[in-house]
């Protein structure tokens, strides 16, 4: 792999790849490389045939998923056409077809209990912060303090997937969570506005998204809640949650960072029950007013973040 690093890094360089990005195909062309070593072949003679029994021997024997295969192939694929110069045959090597299942989503009352199973205020932290403001495991451990606006209410998310910026809302509840483990943690020390929210062992490093993910595994199985609970649960379930509380999909959209409002409306088949009781009741008010066109509720900003019924009942 390190004959090759350079020529990589120049092209994710040029490109202008994420951090995290570079890391995966890294991982994944190591593990490939790998092995391809044990067959005891060369790199740069594998053909397909190579590639189709690493595939089988991903689903067979790692017993990998479908979408997580498709990664492997991506990066193969990258590695096989950029770095190699080699021509790839989609008809031989096909993406495996993936089975679109649901995310567990626990109810308001698991979520709640799980945020305040924990006394540590760090830990708290990022856990209403996965939640009030629907951020992505990573985005939460790259958060700078400067990141988080009090006086708007909001939370800036820079550098996120797809190398998008954007604003989500910081709730009350939130905030006053933040300023405890602020007081608690780095006001003992010396600290500028760049400086990491939740830094990690090393200096000048964040904490690891291993750890903010090991750490709601802990409670999760304290509380022995569903195995399929993950920290990346608790961003579906602002999402959802939200939608119940009928939020207008193209603000969570905005607030998620999704670049299609398809892929946000898909959460629209996770809501529950409340969501129908919702659509019965705009249809009393039809019934009602005898019209069809029903007024939209739109929210102003502050109005909106102190609204949302779903990041009210927290007790930090």
């Amino acid at each position: 792999m390190k004959k090759y690093e350079q020529q990589i890094n120049l092209y994710f360089e040029l490109k202008g790849t994420p951090e995290s990005s570079r890391e995966s195909y890294f991982r994944r062309m190591k593990a490939f490389i790998t092995y391809i070593d044990t067959q005891n072949k060369d790199i740069e003679d594998i053909i397909e045939t190579d590639i189709q029994q690493y595939i089988l021997y991903l689903k067979q024997e790692k017993k990998l998923s479908a979408g997580t295969i498709n990664n492997y192939i991506s990066g193969i694929r990258w590695f096989y056409t950029v770095i190699l110069g080699k021509e790839w045959n989609a008809g031989k090597i096909p993406r495996m077809k993936r089975i679109v299942a649901f995310p567990v989503i626990p109810s308001r009352k698991d979520v709640l209990s799980l945020v305040n199973s924990t006394t540590n205020l760090k830990y708290k932290a990022f856990l209403v912060l996965l939640y009030g403001s629907g951020l992505r495991v990573g985005e939460v451990a790259k958060l700078k303090i400067s990141d988080i606006c009090s006086k708007s209410m909001r939370i800036r998310v820079d550098n996120a997937k797809h190398n998008t910026n954007r604003y989500t809302i910081l709730s009350v509840t939130a905030l006053d969570v933040l300023r405890k483990y602020f007081k608690a943690y780095c006001l003992s020390k010396p600290y500028c506005m760049g400086d990491w929210l939740f830094p990690g062992q090393k200096p000048n490093e964040h904490i690891s998204v291993k750890s903010i993910k090991n750490t709601l595994i802990k409670l999760r199985n304290r509380l022995q809640m569903s195995p399929d609970i993950s920290a990346h649960t608790l961003r579906h379930c602002f999402a959802t949650h939200s939608l119940e509380d009928g939020v207008e999909p193209v603000f969570i959209q905005q607030m998620l960072g999704h670049k299609s409002l398809q892929t946000t409306m898909t959460y629209l088949h996770m809501t529950s029950k409340s969501l129908i009781a919702t659509a019965l009741y705009v249809k009393g008010l039809k019934k009602t007013f005898g019209s069809t066109t029903v007024p939209k509720i739109f929210f102003m900003p502050r109005i909106f973040i102190l609204s949302l019924p779903c990041l009210k009942s927290f007790n930090p």
